[in-house]
This record gives C-alpha cells, sequence and structure tokens, in this order.
C-alpha cells in the first residue's frame, strides 16, 4: 500500500463511496491522511460511511450522473486547500442481464451513461475546477468485463471497455501534470456480487480466492501515488489470475506435475 506521507493533505473524491470497493478506497485515503468526499445515492448509508472514515470525511449524497451533484462534490473537495488532488470514479454498475442484441437500448444507453460519460463529466469538471492549474492523478475503475466478454454482461463490458480506451485518451491529452489510469477488478466481495459461489469461483484462480476491497484499494493508493509517478494510461488488472489461466488444473494432475522433477 502506498505510504501515508504521499498521501498526507490531499484532497480527494472517491465516487460510489458509501460501500464495497468504493468505501475501501475512501478508507484507505483517509487512513493515508488525505481529506475525502464520497458520493453515493443512498444518503443514510453515504452520512454512516462518512462518520466512519473520520472527520476529514465529506458526504454528498446523489446521482453520480448529476450535474449538480458533480459541482457540490467538486466544491466540496475544494474546500481543503483549495484543489483536488486525487479523482477516483468508481461508481458504475451494470443494467440487467441481456444479450446486446435483445436488450433494451434504453438500458444499452443507460449503461454507457452510467459507466463511461459520467466518469468523463467527473474528469472535466476537477479539470477545469483545479487540476488544470495545479496537476493531479486520476483513477478510473473499470472491469475485468471491459478486458473480455462476459455473458449477460454486454452493455456493461462494452461501457467499461470504452472507459479503459478513454483513461489512454486522457492520459495523452493531460499529461505531463495529470496522470490517468485506470484498474480492472475481477470478483470482489461485495453486495454486488453476493450470488456469487465464491469457494466455486476461487478453486478455479491460480491464487486460490476471490477479491476483498481492500486488495483494489491498495492499488488505488500506489496509482494515485507519488510512487506511481511514471506511470500513466495503463490499466492494472487486479483479479487473482484470472487472465492467465481460467481454470486449474484438475487436483490429481497438478499434484503429480508438481511431484515431477523437471530436471
Amino acid at each position: 500500500m502506498a505510504q501515508a506521507g504521499s498521501h498526507a493533505g490531499k484532497s480527494v473524491i472517491v465516487t460510489g463511496g458509501s460501500r464495497g470497493i468504493g468505501l475501501a478506497v475512501a478508507r484507505a485515503f483517509a487512513d493515508a491522511g488525505a481529506y475525502v468526499t464520497i458520493v453515493g445515492r443512498d444518503r443514510m448509508a453515504l452520512e454512516a460511511a462518512a462518520d466512519g472514515l473520520g472527520p476529514a470525511a465529506r458526504a454528498v449524497a446523489g446521482s453520480a450522473e448529476d450535474p449538480a451533484v458533480i459541482d457540490a462534490a467538486v466544491g466540496a473537495a475544494m474546500a481543503h486547500g483549495g484543489r483536488v488532488d486525487i479523482l477516483v470514479n468508481n461508481a458504475g454498475g451494470p443494467p440487467a442481464d441481456a444479450p446486446l442484441v435483445a436488450m433494451p437500448i434504453e438500458d444499452f444507453d443507460a449503461a454507457l451513461s452510467f459507466n463511461l460519460r459520467s466518469p468523463l463529466m467527473w474528469v472535466r469538471a476537477v479539470w477545469r475546477a483545479s487540476m488544470r492549474e495545479h496537476g493531479g492523478s486520476i483513477v478510473n475503475m473499470a472491469s475485468l468485463g471491459g478486458l473480455a466478454a462476459p455473458r449477460g454482461m454486454g452493455a456493461y463490458a462494452v461501457a467499461k471497455a470504452g472507459l479503459l480506451h478513454m483513461t489512454r485518451m486522457l492520459a495523452a491529452e493531460l499529461g505531463p501534470h495529470i496522470r490517468v489510469n485506470a484498474i480492472a477488478p475481477g470478483v470482489v466481495r461485495t453486495d454486488a456480487t453476493a450470488h456469487v459461489n465464491y469457494t466455486g469461483y476461487a478453486d478455479m484462480l491460480p491464487l486460490g480466492r476471490v477479491g476483498e476491497p481492500e486488495d483494489i484499494a491498495a492499488a488505488t493508493l500506489f496509482l494515485a501515488g507519488d510512487e506511481a509517478g511514471w506511470i500513466t494510461g495503463q490499466t492494472l488488472a487486479i483479479e487473482g489470475g484470472t487472465l492467465v489461466q481460467t481454470g486449474k488444473w484438475k487436483r490429481g494432475w497438478q499434484q503429480s506435475w508438481e511431484g515431477d522433477d523437471p530436471a
């Protein structure tokens, strides 16, 4: 995890910050000494999360797609030293499962708006308010779906793939003083993945477990921090080896292979 010194006193915005990955990210920044502004739709959950983060946290309730909410959150973050140092575009989510050719086009449009258009609105807002003058770091929370083709999640996956390329475009446009990177999480233990058979899924992964929100938080702190100062336009896949290997060998085969002496 990034050292506290690289984030102490910085002003950070985390969208989708009331639970799951977003809350873990916000907590990690708060523990590192940053001022954190979290955004989410559920006012009660958001305010409870902010209370748990301590006096340096602020909560702005509302949709991450709402320009008024964006302006309010940027204003709250600017109250800490007159700048926004870090933006974490974490808010996002899939529509109802359906093949691309069959889903209502309104659902497709909604997926693009929430997962692609909204992050750009946040980038534009922090750029105008602070980063154009002071620089900063942006981390876009994408998905392993943006690198693969998960069944029944076509609109979400297409939007996240777009977010990955938008990350590269923004990195090219906004350097050298603003760095823009992305994280593509695999299956992480949150409310959004509660339907997953974690034990069965973990058994298919080389690392033998699903992700925890803290795994993603640690990567976010690294990418946003000074230790990653020569990294921009990149996507860090945090997925327990999912892309390396779609499934472990059957246990008997693995034991046989482990017992062989390649020499």
